[in-house]
């Protein structure tokens, strides 16, 4: 493994704990997240079926404007 790799992983992990940080302290007020307009929902009689497409996109965008910033600033 080269040092690059560390970095990498290091980074990941660094991210991962702020995620598991706002959740844990605003977890009760992104209550609507998965649940706007556009996410799929099809309810059955013995199941369902959910796929909130609008909040992926939404989360994929506001992920990509961070890697832009943090490469930008820090590349």
């Amino acid at each position: 493994m080269n040092a690059g790799i560390g970095k990498y992983l290091i980074g990941i992990g660094i991210a991962v704990i702020l995620i598991g940080l706002v959740v844990y302290f605003f977890g009760d007020k992104l209550g609507w997240l998965g649940r706007l307009p556009g996410d799929i929902r099809v309810e059955g009689k013995n199941g369902g079926f959910y796929f909130p497409i609008v909040t992926c996109i939404i989360v994929s965008i506001l992920l990509n404007l961070i890697i832009v910033l943090i490469r930008k600033f820090f590349g």
